[in-house]
């Protein structure tokens, strides 16, 4: 297969979701699930399309209870179509899809160098004769408010009258995920429905509760090889119809182009959605010029973020770099939206936004600086809101929500429903707020990765000086030990949100929430001091931040305490106090252990009382932190990481961890490059896999995990290659791992496009391209090179290096 395809044979019921997520069409404003045109949603099939951005929030009574939660909405679907058959003297038949006729071939063509999809059945019918069925779609990447489906229809030995319906179906509802069955999914109202002759029809709606407007018009046309077709504009209450009837011969083809704009009251530059939307449909331009623009926008694309790594690995990554793409394009940076969890692919998580950016914007800092300042700009919109939080907790700066939607409240449920037991549990993922952390290393590394002082002089240096203001006022100085310690609080591992039998919720002195702490508050302290003295007044005085803050800032960075136990970092407080998991018992009981906290509510255990942990969590520190800065963190609290210490922590959660969540082997893949490799690629190969095979039993098809598949990218581009941006320069400490020891990539550093880092043969190339930009200063373990632009600079990097957690150390 080539590596720019994935092919998916035959039609399997039991896999259609899964499918339907991995072929997912969007370009960074709205997004389509790649379902059959034919059908509507149901137990099988998904069809659905999500806007960037486009939240609803709904009230529900679970267990007794009224929650509330705001959703990503599954607007009208564009997609309908469908197609029946009919004898010149006979009654029509059942409209054809998979399920109600005999399929001869069935196969869809997920094609990444173009964006497209494209579908090719055959059907034998009752009659015995066949009708071959070819399509292929796509959202556009250039017109960012466009689609396009073309059908073509083929009667082998069969005559009679075909019948299209072309539609926008407005019932919809919010029904991707299982288990919200039980929630409120209905977001869409006032539907209206309307003709705009000769071809087209459109549909509005509302959302129920945050009121934005949708428009869609379709514009359907039929050629047919000079046969006439009768066409009929019909809309309906919750559905808009274009029906037409076409005579159909053996060896005849029917081509169907249906061309589809969608407008959103969020919209700029427009008047109202119904008429811009009517406006730019009826103006597009017919199918083939629409294909050519759409694969011509994603060349361009290509240029800019292709990653190439030979073999099936290559292969996967350049997938993941797809999807990357169709959520998170150039067109984003247009918008007010974050990074959610599961891209536009599905409905897990609600769409809401956690810390998934840590693992996104490190790539696209390289490629699409621009998309990752307007992700950064949604976080820096809702800093007051932020702000208002932490004050309403009794603290000072800004406390960031772990889930966040439209407008920044938490968005965390209250309830959440364990399968397994079918019991609704209460959710105290709210006390993630590490999630500050994240948004200021994002800001730093966004900064570092473009040179872009003026956003850390400003809005970047406002979320800083906020979020470490939170940490400083929340570490409480405990007497006994000399240390400021943060408490009641849950780590990234998520299994536990508190201490057996505690009545109240929270752990105390998380080792990943307190080093990030400390990493925040000694960045933003640089940071005042590096500002001109003018700014700093100004930013002072426009926070209301007294300069008699800083000492205690000072102090918190240096004093933070980080729990240890039998020579290992504690994961946090207690830690060392848990009972032992008979994790062999438990493998060997049950088909996969990776969601281990619901199999043992489900028993009437709790995963609060073991050593397990669901994902990376002390680990993470080696995933975001370079071993020189990992040690220079450790060393300003006043620890020692050794290499000995690393290795045996490391070891020590490899053991107790079920990488229940898909970014746990993205994590230990990198760790373990660096501090034991030949153990790396089992989990490297995982993370590749996590959502192409749907390692996780079914999740995939509710979304795609977007934060794993851009970490895989970040792996090869900063992992493998130890790519740092700092003190305005290139730092480079290559880690060999053999099942990828090619690579290469370009990335933007500095105003400089196009700057190729690439891997092979035991040598290490960085290529700077001709222009009248500054040379790079590349810094390397042990010297230091200038590259000018138009000069290319060869280091050789042995494939092959003993095994040596000092890098990781």
């Amino acid at each position: 297969m080539s590596e720019w395809t994935w092919e998916w044979t035959g039609y399997d019921s039991t896999a259609e979701r899964l499918r339907e997520s991995l072929c997912t069409l969007g370009n960074g404003c709205f997004a389509t699930r790649g379902a059959l045109p034919e059908r509507r949603a149901g137990l099988l099939h998904y069809p659905a399309t999500y806007v960037a951005g486009c939240y609803n929030r709904l009230e529900s009574t679970v267990a007794g209870r009224q929650v509330v939660n705001e959703d990503l909405v599954n607007l009208p679907n564009w997609l309908l179509l469908r197609f029946r058959l009919r004898r010149t003297t006979g009654a029509w038949g059942p409209w054809l899809s998979p399920g109600t006729h005999t399929l001869l071939d069935h196969r869809h063509t997920l094609g990444l160098r173009r964006g497209t999809l494209t579908r090719a059945s055959r059907y034998r019918l009752d009659d015995g004769g066949v009708l071959g069925v070819e399509q292929i779609r796509l959202v556009h990447m250039g017109d960012p408010h466009l689609a396009a489906l073309r059908t073509v229809v083929t009667a082998e030995d069969w005559s009679g009258e075909i019948e299209i319906e072309s539609s926008i179906d407005g019932e919809v509802i919010n029904g991707n995920v299982h288990r919200y069955r039980a929630l409120n999914r209905h977001h869409v109202t006032h539907v209206r429905t309307g003709a705009h002759e000769p071809h087209t029809v459109w549909l509005t709606c509302r959302t129920s509760t945050s009121d934005l407007s949708v428009a869609l018009a379709a514009r359907t046309t039929v050629t047919a090889d000079g046969a006439p077709a009768s066409s009929v504009l019909r809309p309906a209450r919750r559905r808009a119809v274009h029906r037409l009837m076409i005579p159909i011969s053996p060896g005849l083809r029917v081509t169907v182009d249906k061309t589809v704009a969608l407008h959103t009251s969020r919209d700029t530059a427009i008047s109202d959605p119904l008429g811009e939307a009517v406006d730019r449909v009826t103006t597009a331009a017919g199918f083939p010029t629409l294909l050519d623009s759409h694969a011509a926008a994603w060349e361009r694309l290509w240029r800019r973020a292709d990653i190439q790594v030979p073999g099936e690995a290559g292969r996967i990554l350049r997938f993941h770099l797809f999807h990357v793409l169709q959520t998170l394009s150039p067109h984003t940076a247009d918008l007010d939206v974050g990074v959610p969890a599961r891209g536009l692919h599905g409905e897990a998580y609600r769409g809401h936004v956690f810390w998934d950016e840590l693992f996104v914007l490190p790539y696209l800092n390289l490629h699409f600086p621009e998309v990752s300042r307007s992700l950064l700009n949604y976080r820096y919109r809702r800093l007051t809101r932020a702000c208002r939080a932490a004050s309403a907790a009794g603290r000072s700066g800004a406390m960031y929500p772990w889930q966040s939607g439209s407008d920044g409240r938490e968005e965390s449920q209250e309830w959440h429903l364990n399968p397994a037991s079918g019991r609704w549990l209460p959710d105290h993922s709210h006390l993630q707020h590490h999630v500050g952390s994240a948004i200021a290393y994002n800001v730093w590394q966004y900064c570092e990765a473009t040179g872009d002082t003026e956003y850390l002089h400003t809005r970047g240096a406002e979320m800083l000086l906020q979020i470490a203001r939170f940490w400083a006022d929340l570490a409480v100085h405990d007497p006994d030990t000399d240390r400021y310690r943060i408490r009641r609080v849950v780590g990234p591992d998520e299994y536990h949100d508190g201490y057996p039998g505690a009545v109240l919720p929270g752990l105390d002195d998380n080792a990943y929430t307190n080093v990030t702490a400390a990493w925040v508050l000694t960045r933003t302290l640089d940071l005042v001091r590096r500002l001109p003295g003018w700014r700093r007044e100004e930013l002072f005085d426009r926070l209301r931040l007294n300069t008699d803050e800083l000492p205690k800032w000072e102090e918190v960075s240096r004093r933070l305490r980080v729990p240890f136990h039998q020579g290992v970092i504690s994961q946090f407080e207690g830690y060392d106090g848990l009972v032992e998991l008979d994790w062999d018992a438990y493998r060997a009981r049950y088909q996969t252990i990776r969601r281990l906290d619901r199999i043992l509510e489900a028993e009437g255990d709790s995963v609060n009382r073991y050593k397990a942990s669901k994902q990376a969590d002390v680990l993470m520190l080696g995933y975001l932190f370079s071993p020189s800065e990992l040690r220079a963190v450790f060393r300003r609290l006043g620890y020692d990481l050794d290499d000995d210490l690393w290795r045996r922590t490391v070891d020590y959660y490899l053991r107790r961890t079920s990488h229940g969540s898909t970014l746990s082997e993205l994590v230990h893949g990198l760790v373990l490059a660096r501090a034991r490799r030949a153990e790396a690629w089992q989990y490297v190969h995982e993370a590749l896999e996590a959502d192409i095979a749907d390692i996780q039993g079914g999740t995939t098809g509710e979304g795609v995990h977007l934060g794993a598949m851009a970490g895989t990218l970040d792996l090869v581009q900063r992992g493998l290659t130890g790519l740092e941006t700092r003190e305005d320069a290139l730092w480079l400490n290559p880690v060999p791992l053999p099942a990828l020891s090619e690579y290469g990539f370009t990335v933007h550093y500095r105003g400089h496009w196009g700057v190729g880092v690439r891997r092979r043969s035991g040598q290490l190339e960085i290529s700077v391209p001709d222009s009248d930009e500054s040379p790079i200063r590349v810094m390397l373990a042990d010297r230091a090179v200038t590259i000018a632009p138009g000069e290319t600079c060869s280091l050789v990097v042995p494939d092959i290096a003993p095994d040596s957690s000092s890098r990781q150390a």
